[in-house]
């Protein structure tokens, strides 16, 4: 049986397999708590024995004669049965309480850690919200339960078995009556259980859209405020919230009823033990202080399964929540790490592609057989119109998918051999869409390099032109840039990010349009940087301004994923065809027909 058909529960004590020690003692302490905390009825009982049968009470059959005796006797019990509650209550508090909080941190650790390495592809198919929503509300409604409703369940339990035998002990008849609502109620919350599950399975999913709908639209606030589309947003957050509240009412409409019904079904049993354990009291069957003990057990089992409601419900939200949880942690990954262990510095940087055919899911015929070669120490660039293939390229080297067909190799080594680790060390990327820690500049430039100290910060941010400008901030490299740099321009976080591939030092660099989202005068500066730390390492240029990579070394032409054109900038001109073409579009010239 695979993981994803096993129950939640299944699943749940699978996955807590290493913990079995303290969940093993947390169930004990809460049993032991549930049984002297049933244990008072049966003191009561003995006080009114006691009191009506005096000298021939249960405590004479055990020698203690004396009333008064009896009654000391009786409290001293009673005090040793309520610390005693009172201490495996605080046991399996701790217990259960330490528990959930190991759990939730460990499977939020797993389930992240488990994200990271999923391929790319997983993340467009998904909202950011979403996977946010299992990895905090998911999680934390399984802490609640393993904190809380573990122990309910099992105390239920307890006092079901103990308060049967008790009245099996007392009188048989009565104890057959007892049992008669037990199987209904097992019943009835197996058939609440199996129509709850689904809805709560639709409840977390539509909190997940909401929660994804929320994380978007404060992501793109900005863009939000300049349409003013501030009315529309609400709209489309209202109808998400309320599918939310419509999934609720529908799981809070049926968990409602299901204490109410208990109640009624309880109530039977206890009126017939109520009529009949009377009757056999005024006839003198049994005992007037057995009598009593029936009445209170029959009250301490009642307000349990009453109960018994709001403990599925909890049950079941963390049920929901488990299987989210779980599959995420049971999705496969698609890129596999090698075996092949290499140190980051000790790459050539030749790269070939062999043969490279690849398809999106929902795209086919991005890359088709593509064959390159890429000699180390080499600048090269790629270039063609939108939706050419240029940055899949780079997703591909950087290992971000695997090719459908055909390889490429490092060194004469496929890379799919090597660790993932080791071969994305050796390669420093810096993207058209920079992504910045929100931290501080230092944080965000030692990315590349957590062991760096301040001096070579600086002079990575030197190189970068970046220097001067963290020098005239407040904190200077202690500022604070906000998330994803939103304190900052285009151009800083552009320079930033090259002063971290800078500061990496990588023998392979890729730049996926470093320079396309910058002014002129920032783009100089950032070409400036380029031409400093290409020297003595493969360098990988994804280029949309042509006038950047105009001294590649080799300059290969893509359109609809296929290679037309190669050659260096002057050859390509020369060759008057599609690389010329673009020239002329950006240079203003006027185009051939």
């Amino acid at each position: 049986m695979s993981d994803k058909q096993r129950s939640p529960l299944g699943r749940l004590i699978r996955y807590t397999d290493n913990h079995r020690s303290i969940i093993y003692l947390a169930t004990t302490y809460s049993i032991l708590n549930k049984l002297l905390d049933l244990a008072p009825p049966l003191l009561i009982g003995a006080a009114v024995d006691i009191v009506v049968r005096k000298e021939n009470s249960v405590f004479a059959a055990i020698g203690i004669v004396n009333t008064f005796n009896q009654l000391i006797l009786l409290a001293i019990i009673t005090f040793m049965v309520w610390a005693g509650e009172s201490l495996f209550e605080y046991m399996f508090k701790i217990q259960w309480r330490n528990l959930a909080q190991t759990v939730q941190h460990q499977l939020r650790l797993d389930a992240y850690d488990h994200l990271q390495f999923l391929e790319v592809e997983f993340f467009e198919d998904r909202q950011t919200g979403g996977l946010m929503s299992i990895l905090n509300d998911d999680i934390n409604q399984l802490e609640r339960f393993l904190d809380v409703g573990a122990n309910d369940l099992i105390q239920v339990v307890v006092t079901v078995v103990t308060i049967s035998i008790m009245f099996f002990l007392l009188n048989p008849l009565i104890g057959a009556i007892a049992l008669i609502p037990i199987p209904f109620i097992i019943l009835f919350s197996v058939k609440f259980q199996k129509k709850l599950e689904p809805r709560y399975a639709v409840m977390r999913e539509k909190v997940s859209i909401l929660n994804g709908r929320l994380s978007n639209n404060l992501t793109g606030i900005a863009t939000i405020k300049s349409y003013t589309n501030e009315t529309h947003e609400l709209e489309r957050i209202r109808q998400s919230s309320q599918a939310y509240r419509d999934s609720n009412r529908d799981v809070i409409s049926l968990s409602s009823a299901f204490s109410p019904l208990i109640r009624m079904i309880i109530v039977m049993g206890f009126l017939a033990m109520l009529v009949l354990g009377g009757v056999y009291a005024l006839e003198g069957t049994i005992e007037i202080s057995t009598y009593s003990v029936i009445i209170f057990l029959i009250q301490r089992l009642l307000w349990p399964l009453t109960r018994l409601g709001e403990t599925f419900d909890q049950y079941q939200r963390a049920m929901a929540s488990t299987n989210r949880v779980l599959d995420l942690l049971d999705t496969e990954k698609n890129i596999i790490s090698g075996e092949l262990t290499v140190s980051e510095n000790n790459f050539d940087g030749s790269i070939r592609f062999e043969n490279i055919q690849f398809d999106y899911r929902t795209r086919p015929d991005i890359i088709n057989n593509l064959n390159i070669t890429i000699n180390p120490g080499d600048t090269v660039a790629f270039v063609g119109p939108t939706g050419a293939g240029k940055s899949t390229i780079t997703k591909l080297l950087l290992r971000f998918y695997d090719p459908t067909s055909g390889r490429i190799t490092l060194d004469g080594i496929d890379i799919r051999e090597f660790k993932l680790y080791n071969y994305r060390g050796g390669i420093g990327f810096v993207s058209q869409d920079v992504f910045l820690l929100d931290g501080s500049v230092f944080e965000n430039i030692v990315y590349g390099k957590h062991d760096a100290i301040i001096e070579e910060v600086i002079e990575a941010a030197k190189i970068s032109e970046v220097h001067d400008f963290v020098e005239s901030l407040p904190d200077g490299y202690d500022t604070l840039v906000g998330e994803r740099g939103q304190k900052l321009s285009g151009g800083q976080k552009q320079r930033i990010s090259i002063a971290r591939a800078i500061l990496k030092n990588p023998p392979i660099l890729i730049l996926d349009e470093a320079t396309s989202n910058v002014d002129n005068e920032t783009e100089a500066a950032i070409q400036r940087s380029i031409d400093k730390i290409i020297v003595d390492r493969t360098v990988i240029v994804i280029a949309h301004r042509l006038s950047t990579i105009r001294n590649a070394d080799q300059i290969f032409v893509l359109d609809h994923g296929s290679l037309v054109e190669k050659g260096t900038h002057e050859e390509l001109l020369a060759l008057n065809n599609q690389y010329a073409a673009l020239w002329r579009v950006q240079t203003g010239e006027r185009v051939s027909k």
